[in-house]
C-alpha cells in the first residue's frame, strides 16, 4: 500500500511516499480502507520529535482517519466489515490502510461525508469532554472560546451554541470572524485590535465568562485569569501560541475559580463506556443537524506535507483533511 512516512524528525518537507505492507489485523482491532484523514496540530509535532508521544521509525503521521472496515480482530463486536466508520488511532493514518482499536472506532450516521467525519473524533472527541465532562457547561452560561476559528475552537463554538451557552470567541484577523459567527458565536473579540480581557468584561456586565475553553495557551491563558467569573472553569486544552503559561494562585484564590486539565485521550483509556456515550451523544447531533464539522482545505496524500505547513500558517479555518481514497 502507499503511505506518507517519516523517517527522521524535522519540519514537513521530511516526508516520503513509499510502498510498504498493509497492516495485518490483530485482536481487538480494525482494519481500515482509510478515504479522509483529519489533519492535526499534534501530528505536526510528532514528526517533529516534539510530541510527547513519539513513534518508531519508520512511522505515518495521522492521528485520524475515515474510511470502511475491511476487517476485524478476534473479540470486535462494535463494527464489522463494510461498516463506514471513522477512528481515532494515534498514528498511522496517511496511508491506504490503518489500523485502529475497536474502543476508537465509531459507526458514522449515513448523512455525515467521510472528509467530516475524518475530522470528527480528535476535536469533538476533546471539546465534548472538556465542555460536558469537565466544565459542567450549563445553559445560559457565557462560553469564552480561544483560537475559535482553528479546528478544536470552532466545534467548541459549535458545541457551546448547542449546548446552550451564549458564546464568545476570539480570533487573530477580522477575516475569520464570520466562520466563527455562522457556528454560533454571538460575540467575536479580534485580539490583534482589542483587549480580550477588556471587552469580555465589558459583553459580560463586569462578570467574566463562566467558562474558558484554551487550546492556545501564553497571553490567551493570562487574559482569561483576568476576565474570568466567580466559580470559573478554564479549561487547559493545549498550548498552540508554543508558551506554556504559569499560573499565579492568588488569582485563583480571588476568583474562586477551577483551572482544569482537559485530556482527552486518557480519559478515553480510561473509561472507554463513557467515552462512546460522549459520542453517541454528538453522532445523534451529526443526524438531527445539530453540528456539522467545517471542512477549510483538501489535500491528496501525496502533498501531506503541504497540508501541514497549511495548518502550520495558521490561516485555515476549521479542519484541513488529506483525501486518500475518493
Amino acid at each position: 500500500m502507499k503511505a506518507l512516512v517519516c523517517k527522521e524528525f524535522g519540519d514537513p518537507d521530511i516526508l516520503v511516499m513509499e510502498d510498504v505492507p498493509e497492516p495485518e489485523v490483530k485482536k481487538g482491532m480494525v482494519k481500515i480502507e482509510v478515504h479522509s484523514v483529519g489533519l492535526n496540530f499534534p501530528d505536526t509535532l510528532m514528526i517533529a520529535g516534539k510530541y510527547q508521544f513519539k513513534p518508531p521509525f519508520p512511522f505515518s503521521p495521522g492521528m485520524e482517519s475515515s474510511g470502511v472496515v475491511t476487517a476485524v480482530g478476534e473479540g470486535v463486536t462494535n463494527v464489522a466489515v463494510g461498516d463506514r466508520v471513522m477512528a481515532n488511532h494515534g498514528v498511522g493514518g496517511f496511508a491506504e490502510y490503518v489500523l485502529a482499536p475497536e474502543d476508537g472506532t465509531y459507526k458514522i450516521p449515513d448523512n455525515m461525508p467521510y472528509d467530516q467525519a475524518a475530522g470528527f473524533p480528535v476535536t469533538y472527541g476533546t471539546t465534548y469532554h472538556a465542555l460536558v465532562d469537565r466544565g459542567n457547561l450549563k445553559p445560559g452560561e457565557v462560553l469564552l472560546v480561544h483560537g475559535a476559528a482553528g479546528g478544536v475552537g470552532l466545534n467548541a463554538v459549535e458545541l457551546g451554541k448547542a449546548l446552550g451557552a451564549t458564546v464568545i470567541g476570539t480570533v487573530g484577523s477580522d477575516e475569520k470572524i464570520d466562520i466563527v459567527k455562522q457556528y454560533g458565536a454571538e460575540h467575536v473579540i479580534n485580539y490583534s485590535k482589542e483587549s480580550i480581557r477588556d471587552r469580555v468584561k465589558e459583553l459580560t456586565g463586569d462578570k467574566g465568562a463562566d467558562v474558558i475553553y484554551d487550546p492556545v495557551g501564553g497571553d490567551a491563558f493570562d487574559q482569561s485569569m483576568r476576565c474570568i467569573n466567580w466559580n470559573g472553569r478554564l479549561l487547559v486544552i493545549g498550548f498552540a501560541s508554543g508558551r506554556i503559561a504559569e499560573l499565579k494562585t492568588n488569582l485563583v484564590l480571588l476568583k474562586g475559580c477551577s483551572v482544569v486539565g482537559v485530556f482527552w485521550g486518557e480519559f478515553a483509556r480510561r473509561t472507554p463506556e463513557k467515552n462512546r456515550a460522549n459520542f453517541q451523544a454528538m453522532l445523534d447531533m451529526v443526524e438531527e443537524g445539530k453540528i456539522k464539522p467545517h471542512v477549510s482545505m483538501h489535500f491528496p496524500l501525496e502533498q501531506g506535507a503541504e497540508a501541514m505547513k497549511a495548518l502550520l500558517s495558521r490561516k485555515t479555518t476549521g479542519k484541513v483533511i488529506i483525501t486518500v481514497k475518493e
